[in-house]
């Protein structure tokens, strides 16, 4: 408007323009910020003409209507898609969750296969216990979170596994505050020594955030006494950590060992940044698996931030043969994305599939492909088989408490 009423002040608004200039702005505005920026803009045109017109004659109804009227079309068609937005960043930063997961499992899984090819039987546990140690590391909270560790619970016996693992002989942790290296080391293997925060692959590591080693600097291998340094993330993919390597055996320094030592810290960060969702689960169901836990803790946070719904399914089989030919062919045809908990009493046989991004519309499609199935293959459906269906939603408060409820009616049913 001030640009308006210096080109012609006479007429501030444009009212006698061939074109609705100064509306045109509130048009933009409001396809932009959404309906409320419209109507804001609209309602400013309308005051300042009372300012500067009133006067001068009527108030001009059809022009201002016919610029609100479209103000607002362009709002309405602004928050529909910023929701739909929302709701898509939602889905896509849950999905971007679980391919890291299963990108890291697949290479723990290539890594584990080859290991047992070459060198099982020097090894004291299989590289899958090893795993499942670390992730109870991670579990178990080792004092106060803001104590010296600086949040890493068991943060010792995490490198000592992980020296023996990779065969490292002298390694320190040392945290991570802004850009400043901590002289203290949190935990270590072998000789203590104070890092040199001027090293090449010190420098290189709190840079760029990425493994640094000699074999892939040359110059650094001449001028750094470290053999390998390599960073802790946590889930917001900031540095909190760097692990320094002084001294390994010269066949253990190449880039699958060193690969494997990234992914172990990664596995180990991945770990602690879960442990909430986990442990919120597990304070009400300890007997709940870390996976499904986990799975339960993501979905109630997706369900928080975003509103997108997911839900819980629970089948109970009776004993027997035939319920246990039924139990077990449910189970083999959950789909790939869900996560599948079973339970025995001694009575039933129960099946809880959680279904990310499920609402009541998909929970009746796999209710009729599972009945489909068990009638096409056993000729029996859910009511003829005494197989009782339990339904939920997931919780985005308490995802325990709602797990928990949804047994106690299995159970009791049972």
């Amino acid at each position: 408007m001030l640009i308006a009423w210096r080109l012609r002040p006479d007429d501030p608004l444009l009212l006698s323009a061939q074109f609705p200039w100064l509306w045109l702005v509130a048009f933009v505005g409001a396809l932009r910020y959404g309906s409320l920026a419209g109507v804001v803009s609209g309602v400013t045109l309308a005051v300042a003409w009372h300012f500067l017109y009133a006067a001068g004659g009527p108030f001009p109804m059809v022009h201002f209507a016919g610029g609100m009227t479209a103000t607002l079309i362009a709002g309405h068609f602004c928050d529909i898609w910023s929701h739909r937005a929302q709701r898509s960043q939602g889905i896509n930063a849950y999905y971007s969750d679980r391919l890291v997961a299963i990108t890291h499992n697949h290479y723990l899984l290539r890594v584990s296969h080859e290991r047992l090819e070459r060198d099982l039987l020097a090894r004291p546990v299989t590289l899958r216990d090893a795993l499942t140690r670390l992730r109870e590391l991670t579990a178990r909270r080792a004092g106060d979170l803001h104590g010296p560790a600086g949040g890493l619970p068991n943060a010792q016996p995490m490198l000592e596994f992980a020296a023996l693992t990779c065969q490292i002989e002298v390694a320190s942790m040392f945290l991570v505050r802004g850009d400043r290296l901590v002289t203290t080391p949190v935990a270590r293997v072998g000789e203590g020594f104070e890092p040199d925060a001027d090293d090449p692959l010190v420098r290189h590591c709190l840079r760029e955030g990425t493994l640094a080693h000699v074999t892939g600097d040359d110059t650094a291998s001449d001028a750094s006494p470290y053999l390998a340094c390599a960073p802790l993330l946590d889930a917001d993919g900031s540095l909190t950590s760097v692990l320094i390597v002084r001294r390994m055996p010269f066949l253990a320094l190449n880039h699958d060992n060193l690969q494997l030592l990234l992914v172990l810290l990664a596995y180990y960060a991945d770990g602690v940044a879960h442990q909430p969702l986990v442990a919120g689960v597990r304070a009400s169901v300890p007997q709940a698996p870390y996976d499904f836990a986990l799975e339960l803790g993501r979905l109630a946070r997706l369900k928080r931030a975003s509103g997108i719904e997911s839900s819980l399914v629970a089948l109970a089989f009776p004993r027997g043969a035939r319920g246990d030919s039924l139990f077990e062919q449910t189970v083999r045809q959950r789909r790939a994305l869900d996560a599948m908990w079973t339970i025995g009493t001694p009575r039933k046989q129960i099946a809880i599939a959680l279904m990310p991004i499920t609402d009541e519309h998909g929970i009746d499609g796999y209710l009729m492909r599972v009945e489909t199935l068990l009638r096409e293959q056993y000729e029996v459906d859910f009511q003829s088989g005494h197989i009782a269906v339990h339904t939920a939603h997931v919780d985005a408060e308490a995802p325990g408490d709602g797990l928990l409820k949804l047994m106690e009616r299995c159970v009791d049913h049972a």
